[in-house]
């Protein structure tokens, strides 16, 4: 099966996906192409498998070790208050992980609400002069701990 997660993985391998912020070592930290929050990133395995229960041991031990560290990254990068984690597979059938950092400053109607309350439709698009600061850094806290 071809998923949008399997495509976006091979434009990265191929180095055309400019929302890239680092590789791990089981995949890919990218932005997120709306960024209803500032700062939204996704973690795509490599190879792409169809959940995290088709790891397996190490493999997926390194996969749950990488989301926590681009979260730990993305925590201490954006100021915010904590990151949501969420791994559904539901739309898109192949793992993937959208972090995504919460802030104090949010709209009380949505400052407790899951993310997907968040009207995506009307969410800004990726930009990269908007977001290459936060790229920077993100990858230099990557690379520190790598």
């Amino acid at each position: 099966m071809t998923t949008a997660i399997h495509r976006r993985v091979e434009q990265l391998r191929a180095g055309n996906d400019p929302t890239l912020i680092a590789r791990l070592p089981s995949g890919w930290a990218v932005f997120g192409e709306r960024q209803f929050l500032r700062g939204y990133v996704l973690l795509l395995p490599d190879p792409v498998v169809a959940d995290l229960n088709a790891f397996a041991g190490e493999v997926r031990a390194q996969f749950l070790a990488d989301m926590a560290r681009l979260g730990d990254a993305l925590l201490a990068e954006t100021g915010a208050l904590r990151i949501n984690y969420a791994m559904f597979g539901n739309q898109e059938p192949a793992l993937h992980v959208h972090l995504v950092p919460r802030y104090r400053d949010e709209a009380p109607s949505l400052a407790t609400a899951h993310p997907w309350a968040y009207d995506w439709s009307t969410a800004p698009l990726w930009r990269e002069a908007d977001l290459e600061g936060l790229r920077l850094r993100l990858q230099s806290r990557l690379l520190e701990r790598a």
